[in-house]
């Protein structure tokens, strides 16, 4: 097919996933938090295989039930449709600092030391502006950002990790967005139209005919229809994109620029579930004949290096465990000769990986990182002199993020809720929150952020260290000192067992301090605890197989509650302590399914209480934003997901001119 000409009815059924395909997106998806949706028994009739022979097209495994959709025409007619909001994420953060003007020029921003929640408010306002024109900004330039650990791939379907998400922000490609305030919207970027059907069950979108492939192809509706179904195809392993997508019915390209999405139900979740990374069709539906997981084959590895895709930005080199190059696309903004879209502000983008904060903090201050978020001790310590301020200045903000001991429920320490809430009882907060975090984060005691709509109305009153009583939930849960050698023993299974376990935590001096704090509170129970510090990928892996006993970690907010079903549903591969509980389960489909946001926050309240009951985690604390900037750096604002991840986020960063 080509330009405009309409899919006939058996096209469309084609697209639907069950039936192979009949032929032949600048918003990678913002996901703070990682979406998973637990894999379901492949249904029976559906094709499998490598192709077809008759037809030659690809052949997947899927997840989906057919079904048939009707006609443009039909639908049409049928669905009372509302316009939804389609924005241009830059014009809206200007048209907000317009009506926000910064407290101090930049000029006198630059001058200041934060050093007070006054000057913190000037350097964020006054730094934070766009540019006024074209002149002020730096051409050309490089920036040269942070990621604490190496991407798992470039491939959008298959991220997994922030670093992934950073990377692929980029370089990926798709129809929506959301702005500070979390609000969805599609991006004028890519979208002409988007509408949602009054009943909540389709949303149809025409996406722009000046849409490229960094191959020189057109972005088609028919990507779009293709990318849901290697979503949905269960040989590939989807590790955070494929959540929430079982209650899409199908997604079906009508023509090369409009394609509709079926909803199984009328969801509040539906907006969100419509926001998925697209790949190319032509590239992929020839490797995937060879690899369904997208991962082992040559091809695939060569697309991990040198991948095709739809956003701002292309794959110039790769160095695993060092560096990953970008560099702006001119037939992503340019199109027949003129310019259709924003011309992004930095022509290359290189991600340096750095573990270590002592070693990032270096090469901030040596000018070989350009931003990076900061550690406690380095906030108050280390980023106060002349030696900082020369080059850099910093700035904080509030950001959805929580930090926690979690626990593997299906090893035999962790199983009793009573030696979880022992667990709680043993931290030592003080020390942690005041002395090794600086009084710089508020204790956490829930999920769920306060300043969220779900949060808590009141705060509960959080742990405090109570050695006496976890030793008694300790010794009514049947682990005591049976042979007097000092540590806690149990026999399970008819073999008495020592209550000696490993933490692992990724390899970040402070992480490893607060992790040897619970280890040192333990040993005055009875209880072994061994620090296992890990590289960020190895304990990525070990978390996906729960090949650990506890971890430490943190998770940043969803753009809805319902993100979080992915951690704490029974089965869902992001629950990563295998946690389980009915009523949890039932209340994330409660909190789906009801659309009015008062009843909606009744739901993830409930579900709140029930894990602080639970134990799953001991929360530790919330962490707010705390960043370093080069001086040459501006535009930069905050949301609850932090400076980046949202819209416009890193597309509002500009270099100044020297």
């Amino acid at each position: 097919m080509s330009g405009s000409t309409p899919c006939n009815e058996q096209d469309v059924k084609l697209m639907m996933g069950c039936l192979p395909a009949s032929s032949s997106s600048r918003v990678a998806r913002q996901i703070s938090l990682p979406f998973l949706f637990a894999l379901m028994l492949l249904l029976p009739g559906c094709p499998k295989g490598p192709g077809n022979a008759a037809t030659g097209e690809l052949e997947m495994s899927t997840l989906l039930k057919p079904f048939d959709p009707p006609t443009l025409e039909e639908l049409n007619a049928k669905a009372e449709w509302e316009d939804q909001p389609v924005l241009d994420g830059l014009e809206e953060y200007r048209a907000f600092k317009a009506k926000h003007p910064p407290l101090v020029s930049m000029a006198e921003a630059l001058k200041l030391r934060n050093d007070s929640a006054e000057n913190n408010e000037k350097i964020l306002t006054g730094l934070g502006q766009p540019y006024a024109n074209e002149s002020e900004m730096k051409q050309n330039a490089t920036i040269n950002r942070l990621i604490r650990g190496d991407i798992n791939s470039t491939n959008g379907l298959l991220a997994q990790s922030t670093s992934d998400f950073d990377v692929i922000g980029m370089t990926g490609m798709g129809f929506f967005s959301f702005d500070w305030n979390l609000k969805p919207f599609a991006s004028k970027d890519t979208v002409v139209s988007w509408q949602t059907s009054k009943d909540k069950l389709y949303d149809k979108v025409v996406i722009r005919k000046d849409l490229v492939w960094s191959d020189g192809r057109p972005i088609t509706a028919h990507d779009v229809a293709f990318s849901f179904r290697v979503i949905m195809n269960p040989d590939v392993k989807i590790p955070a994109v494929r959540s929430g997508m079982e209650t899409i019915l199908g997604v079906v390209a009508y023509d090369d620029y409009t394609f509709v999405i079926f909803h199984k139900e009328s969801l509040a979740t539906n907006v969100w579930n419509c926001n998925f990374p697209i790949i190319p069709k032509h590239i992929y539906e020839v490797s995937l004949r060879e690899d369904p997981t997208m991962v082992d084959s040559r091809r695939h590895q060569e697309l991990e290096a040198n991948p095709v895709v739809g956003g701002p930005y292309k794959v110039v080199k790769r160095v695993k465990g060092q560096e990953i190059i970008l560099q702006r696309r001119e037939d992503y903004y340019m199109y027949g000769g003129k310019q259709v879209r924003s011309k992004p502000n930095f022509e290359q983008v290189r991600f340096r990986v750095i573990e270590d904060s002592t070693t990032a903090l270096l090469a901030l201050n040596r000018g070989q990182v350009d931003d990076m978020t900061l550690q406690p001790q380095q906030w108050v310590e280390k980023t106060i002199d002349d030696s900082f301020y020369e080059r850099n200045t910093k700035v904080r903000g509030e950001e959805w993020t929580f930090f926690f001991f979690g626990w593997n429920l299906k090893r035999p320490y962790f199983t009793d809720v009573r030696v979880r809430k022992a667990m709680s009882n043993a931290v030592n907060y003080d020390y942690i929150l005041k002395t090794l975090c600086y009084d710089l984060y508020p204790q956490c005691s829930s999920d769920f952020h306060p300043g969220s709509w779900w949060g808590p109305i009141k705060p509960r009153t959080p742990y405090k260290q109570d050695l006496e009583q976890a030793a008694r939930l300790l010794d009514e849960a049947g682990w005591k000192d049976t042979d007097g050698d000092g540590i806690r023993d149990k026999e399970i299974n008819g073999r008495k067992t020592p209550f000696e376990f490993s933490i692992i935590t990724s390899n970040d001096q402070l992480r490893i301090d607060i992790c040897a704090s619970l280890a040192g509170s333990l040993s005055q129970l009875g209880i072994v605890c061994h620090v296992q510090p890990v590289e960020f990928t190895v304990m990525q892996q070990r978390l996906q197989d729960h090949e650990f006993d506890a971890n430490f970690g943190g998770w940043g907010t969803g753009t809805d509650p319902s993100t979080s079903s992915n951690i704490w549903k029974t089965g869902e591969d992001r629950n990563y302590g295998q946690y389980s509980n009915a009523r949890v389960d039932e209340l994330f489909e409660l909190g789906r399914t009801e659309l009015v946001q008062e009843k909606r926050a009744v739901y993830y309240r409930e579900i709140d209480d029930i894990l602080w009951e639970d134990q799953p985690y001991t929360w530790l604390y919330y962490r707010s934003g705390f960043y370093a900037f080069n001086k040459n750096l501006r535009g930069y604002m905050f949301s609850p997901r932090g400076p980046f991840h949202y819209s416009p986020g890193f597309d509002a960063v500009w270099p100044a001119a020297q």
